[in-house]
Formats: structure tokens, C-alpha cells, sequence
């Protein structure tokens, strides 16, 4: 493949310069997506409300469910989120992370980073056409198994992949909307739940029965996803101050649209811990407000996943155009539509959930999960490496700790990594290390077919020339 540099370690900005690379012309004449409906973006990235944690009271029990969402940000989502704040306005173009890692690390790792991340992500996306059908199907039973299950997926999946390809701003407010509307009737059900709430039973716990597996993974699946949005950094109006203030209210919004609603289910209902199950949320609805509340929060389930399947697709198309206009993926990744939107990346995306859909719940969650943490080590390290060789470099948001606090930062997350891989079952290691081989393979493949002239690859010319900046960042530091 055409590769944007010979140095590895190739930092994307000069040393005292302030001013942020143009994003590619193209792109310029579409319109740039603006402060809120970039939060509930990253909302619908990373959470899109309290559905699926219900496996988490399943696992452990209240106590532990509510520990795990209340200490888990401060040990992954926060530190995950000011690396993307850092090295997103660091980087503000599609690539995202891949060209983190590019930069830190060289092309080969760059690309692994790229499948890896968009694999992880289609399979994550895979999981909401069956979210939505498991909310569905107490009131709709035909939708729960057989072809009427099938032809909806497919119907799903092909109107919200045409909603996609109308526009980011489309995708954006329409997520604003969606998102509103899925947090209301949990809102509702906190003020109708109080004068039942035992604050008793939020301390249950039974450390002998506990999954930890199912617990650290539903953990895991339910407050990461905070780089996705780096692969959007390109459409993002002054991505230098509007990216790290999207990601602070987004933390906030997403650890409140958890606590709340599992603090409401605990404390309010009687616990049976085999029935917390996906879709559990609806019962407690019912519960305490009937029927009227409970079709509201399957309704605002519904909503969400779309939300959810909207968001993470933007985000693993956009990616798909970030790697062909840095000539890692064939030119024809970074054709765009008419509304600005990566045709092919769309399709491709869109491909992958319907192939991976047939799959459970929990089966893919673990899946993504391992995919996903091999990226994540990437990402870590690629922060750390351009603390440590371009300390200079200017970064328009930085962390204000120092390089031995940049890894400290790490070793927590990096932590929980390695215990969620060690927890994983063979069935989901030897599927993902089979993806990881693909990777290996495609790379060297890729890089034959440029060679061989059999696809064309090429560097955007509205992209900063990074061999360029090396060369002038090493003329400063020799000054």
C-alpha cells in the first residue's frame, strides 16, 4: 500500500503550532457536526441508555452491578476518554485512532489497529438488530424467532443504512431525538419508584454465586467505546474545543443514564436475579407503572438501539474513508456521496451486521469485547510512545500529567484487559485470534496489489503532509 511515511514515529502537528490541519477539502462543502449533537453521538457510541446492563444484577447482584457502574468509568471510561480528547484533537481527521497508532507505531500496526477496531465495531453493531427484536417480542411474539425475525433485521438494517448515507448532521440530531426520547421514561419511573425504594436492597450481595465473566464483560461492553468517536474528527465543527467538551458531558450523561436506572429496578422491586435479564427493564416498568410505562420503555429501547446502530456506523464508515485517504485501503473506500457520507464504508458496514446477526447476545458482546481490548492495548501504548518521543508536539487538548502519569494512567484499563481476556471462553479466543490472523494476512496482501498496480491507492492532498512535519519537527529540535 502507498504508505504516508517512512518514520514511525511521525508526529501529526508542528511544535508550537496551534493551528489545526483543514480537513479535506470535500468534506469542507458538508455541513460539520456541532456541540450537541456530538455528545449524544458519543452517547449512543458508548451506551444509548441503562438496556443490556440488566445481565449485571444477573451476574452479581445489585450491589456489585451498582459498584461496578459507579468505580468502573474512573478505572476505563475516563482515562479512555482523555486519551481520545488528546489525541483526537492531536489528529483531528477520520482515520482516528489508526492514524495514532500509525504515527506511533508505523503502517503495519496502523492497519491491524484499522481492522481490528472496525471488525470490533461491526460485530458491536450486529448486537442492536437483536436488542431490538428481544424488546419487541413480549408484545410482537412472531418477531422472536423464524423468517419474520430474519425479514425484520433485514428491513431494520436497510432503512437506518439509508439513513446513514443521507448525512452526519441527519445522523446527529436525529440522535439528539432519539436520545431524549430514551431516557424520559426512565426519568419517570425514578419519580414513580421513590416512595417504594428499600435502600436495603441495594446492598445485597453473595460474593459465592457471583459470574464474573458475564459481570466483567456487561461491565466492559456497557462503558467503552469512547475512541469511536475519534474516526468522526474530521466532521466535527472546531473539533480542537468542541471533542474534549462533548466527551466530558458524555461521560457524565452515560454514567447517569446507568446508575439512575438501576438504582430505580433494585430498590423498588423485590429481587429475583435469574429474570435481569435483556429486556428486564420493560418488566419493572410494568411494575411499577403498568402498562402504559412499559410499552414506553420498549418503545424507548427500540429508539435506542437504532440510536445505537446509527452512531456506530458512522463511525466504522468513516473510518473505513479516514484509512483510503491515508492510502492504508484501496481509493475507492474515500468516495463520498453526494451528502458527504463514505459510500462503500456504509455498504461494507452494513454487510457485516447482516452476516453476524445470527449470533446471541452474549456471544457476540464477548466476541466484540477481545477484539476490541487487543485495539485498546494499541492505543494505550501509542499514547505513551508520543508522550514520550514528541513531548513538544502540539497537542490543542493535553492531559495535564506528565509522562510517569500517562502510564500509570494505562496500567489500571490495561489491567482490566487482561481480565477480561484471561475470563473469555476458547469458543470467543479462537474466533478472534482467527480474525487477528486475517489481519496479518491482508496487510502484506494489500500492499502486493499496489505493488502490482491490481488497485489504486493513494494520500488525499487535503491531508497535512506527515513526512513533511517530521522533517520540520527534527529541523526544530535540532535548532
Amino acid at each position: 500500500m502507498t504508505q504516508y511515511s517512512s518514520n514511525n514515529d511521525v508526529p501529526y502537528s508542528r511544535v508550537g503550532d496551534d493551528e489545526v490541519p483543514s480537513s479535506p477539502k470535500a468534506a469542507d462543502k458538508i455541513r460539520k457536526v456541532s456541540m450537541l449533537p456530538l455528545v449524544f453521538l458519543i452517547f449512543y457510541e458508548v451506551s444509548g441508555g441503562p438496556f443490556g446492563v440488566e445481565d449485571s444484577v444477573n451476574a452479581a447482584g445489585p450491589l456489585l452491578a451498582l459498584l461496578g457502574f459507579v468505580i468502573f468509568p474512573f478505572i476505563w471510561s475516563i482515562p479512555e476518554a482523555l486519551i481520545t480528547a488528546e489525541m483526537g484533537t492531536m489528529f483531528p481527521e477520520n482515520g482516528g485512532y489508526v492514524v495514532w497508532v500509525s504515527s506511533a507505531l508505523g503502517p503495519f500496526w496502523g492497519f491491524q489497529q484499522g481492522w481490528m477496531k472496525w471488525l470490533s465495531g461491526v460485530i458491536d453493531n450486529a448486537l442492536y438488530p437483536v436488542l431490538f427484536l428481544d424488546y419487541l417480542k413480549s408484545g410482537i411474539p412472531a418477531l422472536g424467532s423464524g423468517l419474520p425475525r430474519v425479514a425484520a433485521i433485514l428491513v431494520l438494517t436497510i432503512l437506518l443504512t439509508y439513513l446513514n448515507y443521507r448525512g452526519l448532521t441527519i445522523v446527529g440530531w436525529a440522535a439528539v431525538l432519539m436520545g431524549v426520547f430514551s431516557i424520559l421514561p426512565f426519568a419517570v419511573m425514578g419519580l414513580i419508584s421513590i416512595p417504594q425504594l428499600e435502600p436495603s436492597r441495594w446492598l445485597v450481595m453473595d460474593l459465592g454465586n457471583v459470574n464474573w465473566n458475564l459481570y466483567l464483560n456487561t461491565l466492559f461492553w456497557n462503558l467503552n467505546y469512547w475512541d469511536s468517536i475519534s474516526t468522526l474528527a474530521g466532521e466535527v465543527e472546531n473539533p480542537n474545543k468542541t471533542l474534549p467538551k462533548a466527551l466530558y458531558y458524555g461521560v457524565i450523561l452515560v454514567a447517569c443514564s446507568y446508575i439512575f436506572p438501576l438504582l430505580t429496578g433494585t430498590g423498588a422491586i423485590p429481587l429475583e436475579r435469574e429474570k435481569w435479564t435483556d429486556g428486564y427493564f420493560s418488566d419493572v416498568a410494568k411494575a411499577l407503572g403498568g402498562a402504559w410505562l412499559r410499552w414506553w420503555v420498549q418503545a424507548a429501547a427500540a429508539t435506542s438501539n437504532m440510536g445505537m446502530f446509527l452512531a456506530e456506523m458512522s463511525s466504522d464508515s468513516f473510518q473505513l474513508l479516514g484509512m483510503a485517504e491515508r492510502g492504508m485501503l484501496p481509493e475507492f473506500f474515500a468516495k463520498r456521496s453526494r451528502y458527504g457520507t463514505p459510500l462503500l464504508g456504509i455498504l461494507f458496514s452494513a454487510s457485516g451486521v447482516i452476516l453476524l446477526s445470527w449470533l446471541s447476545f452474549q456471544e457476540i458482546v464477548a466476541a466484540e469485547n477481545l477484539l476490541y481490548c487487543v485495539g485498546m492495548i494499541l492505543e494505550f501504548i501509542a499514547f505513551v510512545r508520543m508522550r514520550m518521543k514528541h513531548p513538544a508536539a502540539s497537542r490543542p487538548y493535553k492531559i495535564p500529567i506528565g509522562t510517569v502519569g500517562s502510564v500509570l494512567m494505562c496500567v489500571p484499563p490495561t489491567i482490566l484487559i487482561c481480565a477480561v481476556v484471561a475470563l473469555s471462553s476458547l469458543k470467543v479466543a479462537a474466533v478472534s485470534f482467527v480474525m487477528l490472523i486475517i489481519g496479518f494476512i491482508m496487510h502484506p496482501l494489500l500492499n502486493h496489489m499496489d505493488r502490482k498496480k491490481w488497485l489504486k491507492f493513494s494520500i488525499s492532498s487535503d491531508l497535512p503532509d506527515l513526512q513533511q512535519e517530521t522533517r520540520e519537527y527534527e529541523e526544530t529540535l535540532i535548532r
